[in-house]
């Protein structure tokens, strides 16, 4: 009787005891096993989320900081210093460059603008040194963009934008977005100019006709006008020619939607004017 109890006793701590570690052992993997799949999940959802983010900024900073990006075989210099600009061309081992074709009776065109694109200067500095140029040219403290507007002799060159401060920088530039036109007419020096186009829409043609006094109208540059468009953070340049020798009608194209900033040129009387426009290309 004693031995029956005590086998009983023993088998019954047997019994206890492999049912408690296998219990213990069955809820770990329950509950370890859900947290650990949460845990890589909700890593893996954070991992996307921020090289969505990373993504989506760095698209961002590219369109808005950097603009197009090109391998030129010409490297440009701008400096601006007591009044005068001075730029210096080199080809890709530094040595001083001017082999430049006549683009529209000059060799150089230099466009010029500040931050808020309200000053605009179209200038044609002379060469006084070998892929040297100078201009004399007093300009207001501020951040400016200029655009070397040159046709080197069989080498690539694509204009870009480059930034130089006058005076002392005011701390950190707030760009303040340009609004499109509602009217698309001009008034300068009693001169008045309209522009009809149409639809500017992103990869087709888009056509500039200006409306105005031809009579008085005058060949500039070797054109019946000219005209320079830039994107409101002026990263993207254009500067278009007229499609004959006779009317003011222009054709380019736009590549991005956004808001462009348009000035014309037209020389009437012997006078050059510039009419600026503001317009939205859409998609």
């Amino acid at each position: 009787m004693k031995k029956w109890v005590l086998s009983a006793l023993i088998y019954l701590l047997v019994v206890t005891g492999g049912y408690t570690i296998y219990a213990q052992f069955s809820n770990s993997e329950s509950v370890q096993s859900p947290t650990e799949e949460n845990q890589h999940g909700e890593h893996q959802g954070s991992v996307e989320t921020k090289d969505k983010e990373k993504s989506g900024h760095e698209d961002e900073g590219h369109q808005h900081d950097e603009g197009p990006s090109f391998d030129n075989d010409v490297n440009v210099d701008v400096n601006y210093q007591n009044d005068v600009i001075t730029i210096r061309l080199a080809d890709q081992n530094g040595n001083a460059f001017n082999d430049l074709e006549i683009n529209h009776e000059k060799r150089l065109h230099f466009i010029l603008v500040d931050e808020h694109l309200n000053a605009y200067y179209h200038l044609h500095p002379e060469e006084i040194a070998t892929g040297e140029f100078q201009i004399a040219k007093e300009l207001a403290g501020g951040s400016y963009k200029a655009f070397v507007d040159i046709k080197p002799k069989g080498l690539s060159y694509h204009v870009q934008p480059i930034q130089f401060t006058v005076g002392e920088q005011a701390g950190e530039h707030q760009h303040t977005s340009l609004e499109a036109d509602t009217t698309l007419t001009r008034t300068v020096d009693g001169e008045k100019v309209t522009l009809e186009m149409n639809t500017p829409t992103v990869g087709k043609p888009v056509t500039l006709s200006f409306k105005l006094n031809e009579s008085k109208l005058e060949t500039y540059l070797g054109a019946m006008g000219h005209v320079v468009i830039l994107d409101e953070l002026a990263e993207n340049f254009l500067h278009v020619h007229p499609l004959n020798d006779k009317e003011p009608i222009f054709e380019t194209q736009f590549n991005k939607a956004g808001i462009y900033k348009i000035w014309a040129e037209f020389k009437q009387e012997g006078q050059v004017r510039v009419f600026p426009f503001v317009i939205e290309v859409k998609k």
